[in-house]
């Protein structure tokens, strides 16, 4: 007598919402004899049947359902194999006949086919060297700049999708030249519109197989990881597409969603809304979370639409949503999900991280459950990419009235761990690409776009940035197709490409731009309220013994000869970066490689230098080293 596919315990903590390793359970898992054990849930269903290549996809082999209430379906089918497509035919309690891709499945058919396909195998990994450090790299006060990928659509080849592994080799030179230290992946989550780009997932534990096969796409993490660069995926467990063979009415029931369109149905993205308040729906996103940690090496995920499960009424009008049970608008159960997946993460994968998308001002998003918070490691600061954005739309002569756009972020910045997004979502849908966000002609464009890089490379904050903004792509980002490449050896597109060299190489190098990002002992304003000049300047510090980096930017055009900055050490201060220098294709106004303080006290300190501000510029100038931290 063959032994179930879940023990006691394994019903026990579905049941309980806290299962995280489901897909060692449910799903297609090849037999050691031969053979292949299929599970799913659907307890519902009339009848439940596996149907595929193996059968012909006509009866199909019945499964037995489990006679202990949790509504598992079993069946072993000996004919069946790795590489075989299948899929479940469920009859609902009303007679009608669904064919649905399997939840579990590790792997999909190529779209627009829908079916699952048997995985079987296996990847040998040589990445020990990156797992063992990885907390260490990965670590809050680590450097990080991330850069923000479509696999899709970064490069091609004739037209067409590069491969994971093809992918993986082009990508990684690439980015470990500019000197990126992680690459955040839109969703490669199996799903079935390419339009989507993955946030409209079919697939919670299936890799798209636009690109590769699973095994293709550990080949990618691993040889990434090999050349030093973490890989962070984005997760969508906010809503799922309605498409028929997906997760929607699973078992001619609202199984995986609310029944109530008030509480079940995205009304921005039609599509469905999860219920977090299921405990087997729990179960489910505990386990496709852990499974991309676990089985993939992944070392963060990037939790989309956060906002969107916290608050009843996103996106809803008045009589739309339904008030939680104390009459409010905050969707508790998300909340125990949210708190209980982060808990699941840091507590199962040491080293491994989260990040939410979360837009609006919900408290604690990146402080630990213990505290009433969420538990994400960190959370993206939309309000800093909103506010800066603005600014540098306006015309120069006109900042001196937005000029505390750029410093209400201090006001916030260390209320959260956050990172500075300059996302994906900025470049598309006729908002245009980041270089024509920038006011001016051709020439303020590039050096506004220089400026900001040094700004938000300089302010307190992990970085990301989507891809094609590091050179200027000029044409907004379109998945149909690859970036514009062919820019990137002409003036302006190339200097921006060597600024972002030297920025994120300046980054690692120096911990006072990193060590203490989510902390106000790492920060100190020099000058905030200079409207009139547009000028901006503070200091970044980090731990005893390392020296300080003062950041001055000037956003007009107006280049600003004998202007004092105040400063806290006396002696020699030098020029790191300069965004205006003529080998990132500025106008080379400079420091001459630094400066030297005068005994003049100016901004409440002691001593001064005298600087050249470069028109439409960002300098850093690297003080003497401090013996403390004050």
């Amino acid at each position: 007598m063959r032994a179930p596919a879940l023990s006691a315990l394994d019903i026990h903590l579905f049941q309980e919402g806290t299962h995280s390793r489901l897909h060692d359970k449910l799903g297609a898992h090849a037999l050691p004899a031969g053979g292949v054990r299929f599970a799913v849930w659907a307890p519902n269903a009339a009848q439940v049947r596996v149907i595929g290549d193996w059968n012909f996809w006509a009866e199909g082999d019945a499964m037995t359902p489990r006679t202990d209430g949790s509504g598992i379906w079993e069946a072993d089918c000996p004919q069946a194999a790795p590489g075989q497509a299948y899929k479940y035919r469920i009859v609902t309690p009303s007679g009608e006949l669904l064919e649905k891709a399997d939840p579990f499945a590790f792997q999909s058919e190529l779209a627009p086919a829908t079916a699952s396909r048997i995985w079987a195998g296996t990847h040998t990994w040589a990445d020990d060297a990156w797992m063992r450090a990885r907390a260490t790299r990965n670590a809050l006060d680590a450097p990080m700049a991330i850069y923000e990928v479509h696999a899709g659509s970064w490069q091609r080849e004739n037209g067409e999708f590069l491969g994971y592994r093809e992918l993986a080799h082009r990508l990684a030179h690439y980015v470990k030249d500019l000197g990126f230290t992680h690459v955040e992946l839109m969703p490669v989550t199996e799903h079935p519109f390419y339009g989507s780009w993955g946030y409209q997932t079919t697939g919670y534990f299936a890799p798209t197989a636009r690109y590769g096969n699973p095994e293709d796409l550990m080949y990618f993490v691993d040889h990434l990881h090999q050349q030093g660069i973490g890989v962070i995926l984005d997760w969508v467990p906010s809503h799922f597409p309605t498409d028929p063979h997906g997760l929607a009415r699973f078992d001619g029931t609202h199984l995986y969603e609310h029944a109530d369109p008030r509480q079940g149905f995205h009304p921005e993205w039609n599509s469905a809304i999860f219920n977090y308040g299921r405990h087997e729906v729990r179960s489910f996103l505990l386990s496709s979370a852990l499974y991309w940690l676990d089985r993939f090496h992944i070392d963060g995920l990037r939790v989309d639409a956060v906002a969107s499960m916290l608050y009843l009424d996103y996106a809803r009008g008045p009589g739309q949503w339904i008030p939680n049970a104390h009459g409010g608008r905050e969707n508790l159960e998300a909340v125990h999900f949210l708190q209980a997946l982060n808990r699941a993460v840091y507590r199962e994968q040491p080293g491994a991280f989260t990040v939410a998308e979360e837009s609006t001002a919900w408290p604690r998003v990146s402080r630990p459950t213990e505290m009433g918070g969420l538990g994400f490691g960190m959370k993206w600061n939309m309000g800093w990419m909103h506010d800066t954005l603005r600014y540098l739309r306006e015309a120069p002569v006109h900042r001196r009235w937005h000029h505390h756009q750029l410093t209400f972020s201090l006001v916030y910045a260390f209320t959260e761990n956050f990172v500075l997004p300059l996302s994906h979502d900025e470049v598309v849908h006729g908002k245009g690409s980041l270089i024509h966000k920038m006011a001016g002609d051709a020439w303020q464009q590039f050096a506004n776009l220089r400026a900001l890089f040094g700004f938000m490379w300089a302010h307190p904050g992990k970085k990301l940035l989507f891809m094609g903004g590091e050179f200027g792509q000029r044409r907004e980002w379109t998945h149909d197709g690859e970036l514009e490449w062919w820019v990137t050896g002409l003036p302006g597109h190339r200097g921006l490409q060597q600024l972002m060299r030297r920025l994120n190489r300046v980054l690692t190098e120096e911990p006072a731009l990193h060590a203490f990002d989510f902390g106000p002992e790492g920060f100190e304003w020099i000058e905030a309220d200079d409207a009139e000049r547009s000028v901006f300047a503070f200091l970044r510090k980090g731990p005893p013994g390392t020296a300080p980096i003062l950041a001055v930017s000037n956003f007009t055009p107006v280049p600003r000869e004998n202007h004092r900055v105040g400063v806290p050490l006396a002696g020699a201060w030098q020029e790191l970066i300069n965004t205006d220098a003529g080998e990132f294709d500025g106008a080379g106004w400079g420091n001459l490689g630094g400066a030297r303080t005068v005994p003049v006290p100016s901004h409440g300190r002691a001593h001064s230098l005298v600087l050249t501000l470069p028109p439409l510029s960002t300098i850093y100038l690297k003080g003497p080293t401090r013996a403390t931290n004050a």
